[in-house]
């Protein structure tokens, strides 16, 4: 699977130890940056990675800041992504089932590594359930 990830300076160490686990995993993976710890703005990062999954560029997205509340807010405003701040793999589960969310956040200051790997695997394994949940997402988009 291709997945797109950004993050700010905050969620640098987080992203760069998501990007080197999901290419274990055989995973071809765009990283849109940052790649530095210097200070910086979280919607140059965001926004570019969460563009490529509305595209169909990468079919999933991954975004860490500090806390993962600002990424979050910028993924969603890109039309055709459903991103979703998890702090746990069951809410990474719940949002794929329930939402078919394309992008997930996460805030390096409250997610471990352990815990940041349980959340992409059910973010990447998790299958939409469609049915009542399709419309709901219908209404999402529209």
């Amino acid at each position: 699977m291709r997945i797109s990830l950004a993050c700010d300076h905050g969620g640098l160490e987080l992203k760069n130890e998501i990007a080197f686990y999901l290419k274990e995993l055989g995973h071809d993976v765009r990283d849109f940056g940052t790649n530095s710890k210097d200070s910086c703005d979280y919607p140059d990062f965001a926004k570019p990675a969460a563009k490529a999954v509305a595209s169909g560029e990468c079919e999933r997205g991954i975004v860490v800041c500090t806390t993962g509340i600002g990424v979050s807010m910028v993924a969603n405003k890109v039309k055709g992504v459903r991103c979703a701040l998890c702090i746990n793999a069951d809410m990474a589960k719940m949002t794929r089932m329930h939402n078919n969310a394309n992008v997930i956040a996460l805030g390096q200051k409250y997610v471990d590594l352990n815990t940041a790997k349980q959340i992409v695997d059910n973010f990447l394994n998790t299958e939409f359930e469609g049915g009542r949940h399709a419309v709901r997402v219908g209404k999402i988009e529209d």
